[in-house]
């Protein structure tokens, strides 16, 4: 039985485990003690296992990230569009995911005693998993993101002022020689390769862990939160589509000056190869062979374009978490105004750029930007056993995003090369 079979099962069994639990006893107080004494400690020390290589990820992952665009220096123009363009498609992701959530509100519905039981149950995590918890944009937010110790702000979960360092050490490595940063860079990269290593060490026991949260939550809540979470499924994999079709399509059509249908077919072996893989860096090669026998895009663009969007344009992965925070935040009660909903769109992207590039490489991220929002770190229970049919589809929607920038990077460089 593959891995992710296992975990699937272990939703579902653990689903109706806790359901039946909970209709048979009513979810009284016996149910509540049995499972703050079993299932609910299992779960969370799986839970703390994955959250303990969030900041080691994210301390090697984006500045071996930023000063891979040390490049531009020597490719210039095409490296300045290829970031601009990962950019602004990966913050549209992010507000599609926003806009679709706030209208179709997928986690609302929930009783009120629920929700309020809910918080009280796994609340207190939250607002002390990381520094940011509940907090507004403001002016004393945006200092606070320069830290004045950055040991300390790992300590403490601050998220935005360990990403503000961890840029800061990709830019200065990008601005050494490379014999200078050379050694420093090795070890992030190898540092890096172990943490993704802990991580898939951590996503052997998945199984046990989503049974044990998964059955904690249902014993507690019943039946009643499965059925939005058979909404939240369908809410993203329509965003996902909405994202490859009508966006891509239209970049395509306008800024790349290609039949997006005619795109669709020529690239079709690479969609089946990241659906299959969840992973951008296995469809790599492919994508590759692909962008240059079936788009015709030279050897140059699609050399430089395509690994560097394998790290850094995560389209359907912003769009992913982007959903993921505000309809846990919804099945929780938590309202998020609008400048904690800028800032999710802010971190979606962020924690996107540094996801890595293979199955599941986004969870970890994602458990502390829920934790930034008061949101408990162990409602990502509620999704984890329907993520890898997810994850299939927003690596699709990566890898695809990554072959269109280099199709539009193609173009210009074509318009520019009688004058050159």
């Amino acid at each position: 039985m593959s891995h992710h079979t296992r975990i699937l099962l272990a939703l579902i069994v653990g689903a109706v485990a806790g359901v039946i639990t909970n209709v048979v006893t009513d979810g009284g107080e016996s149910t509540k003690r049995f499972v703050s004494v079993t299932t609910e400690p299992v779960g969370r020390m799986w839970l703390s296992a994955l959250i303990m290589t969030v900041v080691p990820l994210i301390m090697t992952s984006l500045p071996l990230g930023v000063a891979g665009l040390g490049d531009l220096r020597a490719v210039g123009r095409v490296g300045v569009v290829t970031f601009a363009l990962c950019l602004l498609l990966t913050t549209v992701s992010a507000m599609i995911a926003l806009g679709l959530t706030n209208a179709f509100r997928p986690g609302d519905g929930l009783d009120p005693a629920m929700r309020t039981e809910l918080m009280s149950a796994y609340g207190g995590e939250a607002q002390n998993a990381a520094g940011l918890s509940g907090k507004e944009l403001s002016l004393d937010m945006l200092v606070k993101v320069v830290p004045r110790n950055p040991v300390k702000a790992a300590a403490e979960g601050d998220m935005l002022a360990i990403i503000f360092f961890s840029l800061m050490l990709g830019i200065a490595i990008a601005a050494l020689p490379r014999e200078k940063s050379a050694a420093f860079s090795a070890f992030l990269e190898s540092f890096g390769y172990v943490t993704v290593e802990i991580i898939h060490l951590v996503m052997k026991l998945a199984p046990i862990g989503v049974f044990c949260l998964i059955f904690s939550v249902t014993a507690r809540f019943g039946f009643d939160l499965l059925i939005h979470l058979f909404k939240y499924v369908i809410l993203v994999i329509g965003g996902l589509a909405l994202m490859m079709t009508v966006v891509y399509g239209v970049v395509l059509k306008f800024a790349a000056n290609r039949n997006p249908i005619d795109f669709m077919k020529r690239v079709r072996v690479v969609i089946v190869t990241a659906f299959s893989t969840s992973s951008s860096n296995a469809t790599l090669p492919t994508a590759l062979d692909v962008a240059q026998t079936e788009l015709g895009i030279r050897k140059s663009v699609a050399g430089f374009v395509l690994p560097l969007g394998a790290t850094m344009n995560q389209n359907g992965t912003s769009l992913f978490e982007g959903v993921t925070v505000l309809f846990l935040a919804q099945v929780f009660g938590i309202d998020l105004s609008l400048g904690q909903q800028i800032l999710v769109i802010i971190m979606s992207v962020i924690t996107a750029l540094g996801a890595a590039g293979v199955p599941g490489g986004s969870i970890p991220l994602l458990i502390l930007v829920l934790a930034m929002f008061g949101i408990p770190p162990e409602g990502i229970a509620i999704v984890l056993g329907v993520d890898r049919i997810l994850d299939m589809c927003r690596t699709v929607v990566n890898v695809i995003g990554d072959i269109v920038i280099a199709c539009i990077v193609d173009r210009m460089e074509i318009a520019r090369a009688p004058s050159a």
